[in-house]
């Protein structure tokens, strides 16, 4: 009976071993095939990465701003040199060629925990790729690879931005056209021996590298420079902490310069400070002060909330009743909109203002921009801040219209003055104008929308510039932005820098001048904008004594440079 039990659990457990093992065989022939298939194929098969060549930027002329060229990269295979007597014996043969200690080539391999690839030196000179190649050391190989560089350093910097490791961009129009600069990457594959050296080329399993498409840019790169090197003296001259200049066609919105100072090489980003980094034109909204007046008085004007010849009492450069006074201590009398906007009357933009209502200047300066983003192709910006009437104390309606309580950044208030320029109608800021595929094909990336509608009408945006802006330069705050042979128009403002706390910085402002030239079919709009000047140094701190000198430079510069071609 016993021998019959023994016999039973014996059968059972060969029946359940059989079963397991039955089991284990479906699993490893059906449900965990594919698994070892690939892992066989690994083994069986070597691949070698094509990387696709990164597009070029380029400037309207053709000008390049930033370009990719091939650069050897010495590399050690750890796994290929499992003894480390082997790795000291080839870091040892390494170094003379490299000019890196052996030492150290061991220590860049045992640290790197990749037992694949170990990347020792990139940018081999010819004479050291066939020193290496000459060797024939086994893990060791030379891997040829693209290098990003811009040949403009600084003065393109916040334009095009830059790539970090891996070519992972990271800002700039590296960063927005990424996937279209990037390509595709391709790969050749071979089947490899148990060493892992190649047998034979596999091209069932390769495929090609398709390279990036270039960009063409609306910048140009003498008016870039115009706008930097103005800049930059202005900057220096009143030991500014910061400085940001555009320039743009008002008709299409194109960019022809823009620049952020400080500013940066992208070759050597890692090495700058991150304030250096910022592009300030889209990253840093604030209250515009003087400079929103043109906008807020083209608004009333259009929804016919004032007139032309209307009489407004500035209450003798102080009113109490809404706490607001003059910069300066002005007194002023009694004002037209076109004095008003001549001599700079917050009071007198004030009671516009009120004349126009919440409900008006609030739709008036949506329509405007305000408060949104442009959709400018670069990445980053800002949208600024417009409050809903809702969030609007009983000051608000007084305050926007001299520049308070309202937070734009600097492509929206260029913009603001493009409408203006070009008779009223809205534009978008871009700066890529086209791409370009490996067979010169060309896609258009904006295209003008054209006058399909008008934020405010032609008559009232041109009498802004004709009369009142130009003004502005011939009898007001602007003069020092006259030119002889061009009529330059525009606006002035000494904006107060708000505090994060509430209230305002009573030691510093934004000096700043928007306008552009001539008067009648404005070829440009410049926006410039100088933050903290040093009263200090008694030279002045104001939009007119600081910043409208720099933009007649920039403009006078400019349309000779054009000569017309706009």
């Amino acid at each position: 009976m016993r021998t019959k039990i023994t016999i039973a659990f014996l059968l059972t457990g060969l029946l359940a071993s059989f079963g397991l093992l039955g089991w284990r065989l479906y699993q490893l022939q059906f449900q965990q095939s594919e698994y070892f298939m690939q892992t066989s194929r690994r083994r069986q098969n070597s691949v070698l990465p094509l990387h696709a060549l990164r597009g070029t930027m380029v400037d309207c002329r053709g000008n390049v701003l930033a370009a990719s060229n091939t650069s050897d990269e010495l590399f050690i295979e750890p796994r290929r040199l499992p003894d480390p007597e082997k790795l000291k014996e080839t870091a040892m043969k390494l170094q003379d060629i490299v000019l890196l200690p052996g030492p150290e080539i061991c220590r860049m391999v045992y640290e790197s925990g990749n037992p694949g690839y170990v990347s020792i030196q990139t940018g081999l000179t010819f004479a050291q790729r066939q020193a290496v190649m000459k060797l024939n050391l086994p893990g060791v190989g030379i891997q040829n690879q693209w290098r990003r560089y811009y040949p403009m350093g600084n003065l393109t910097g916040h334009v095009v931005g830059f790539i970090g490791a891996a070519d992972m961009a990271l800002a700039g129009l590296e960063l927005k056209y990424n996937e279209i600069l990037q390509g595709q990457e391709g790969q050749n594959m071979f089947l490899v021996d148990v060493s892992r050296s190649p047998i034979a080329y596999r091209p069932d399993q390769s495929r090609p590298a398709v390279d990036g498409q270039s960009l063409i840019l609306t910048i140009d790169s003498a008016i870039q420079q115009f706008t930097r090197a103005a800049l930059e003296s202005k900057m220096k001259e009143y030991q500014a902490e910061s400085a940001t200049g555009i320039v743009m066609s008002p008709h299409t919105g194109a960019i022809l310069a823009l620049v952020s100072l400080p500013d940066f090489d992208p070759a050597r980003f890692n090495t700058e400070k991150p304030q250096r980094l910022k592009n300030r034109i889209l990253t840093d909204p604030y209250e515009p002060g003087s400079i929103i007046k043109p906008i807020v008085a083209s608004i009333a004007l259009d929804t016919g909330a004032i007139d032309y010849k209307q009489v407004f009492y500035c209450e003798d450069g102080y009113w109490g009743k809404y706490r607001i006074g003059e910069f300066g201590n002005h007194r002023y009398g009694s004002f037209t909109i076109r004095e008003i906007l001549i001599h700079s009357s917050n009071i007198g933009m004030a009671k516009v203002g009120l004349a126009m209502g919440q409900k008006r200047l609030y739709e008036g300066m949506k329509l405007f921009g305000f408060g949104q983003k442009t959709g400018v192709d670069l990445p980053g910006e800002e949208p600024g801040q417009l409050h809903p009437i809702s969030k609007w104390s009983g000051y608000t309606v007084t305050r926007i219209p001299f520049g308070h309580e309202i937070l734009v950044n600097s492509i929206q208030i260029c913009r603001a003055y493009c409408i203006l320029a070009n008779g009223g109608s809205l534009v978008t800021p871009y700066i890529v104008r086209a791409a370009v595929d490996a067979q010169g094909n060309m896609t258009e990336m904006h295209r003008p929308s054209g006058n399909t509608g008008f934020i405010v009408k032609p008559e009232v945006a041109n009498w802004i510039i004709r009369k009142a802006l130009v003004g502005v330069v011939e009898e007001g705050t602007g003069d020092k932005a006259d030119l002889d042979e061009v009529q330059v128009w525009g606006k002035t403002g000494t904006a107060n820098i708000a505090l994060p706390t509430g209230g305002y910085d009573t030691s510093n402002y934004i000096a700043s001048f928007v306008g552009g030239a001539p008067d009648i079919d404005p070829k440009i709009v410049v926006m410039v904008s100088i933050r903290k000047p040093n009263r200090a140094l008694n030279l002045g701190y104001s939009g007119g004594r600081v910043a409208s000198p720099v933009a007649g430079e920039i403009i006078q510069k400019t349309l000779h440079y054009l000569n017309g071609e706009l």
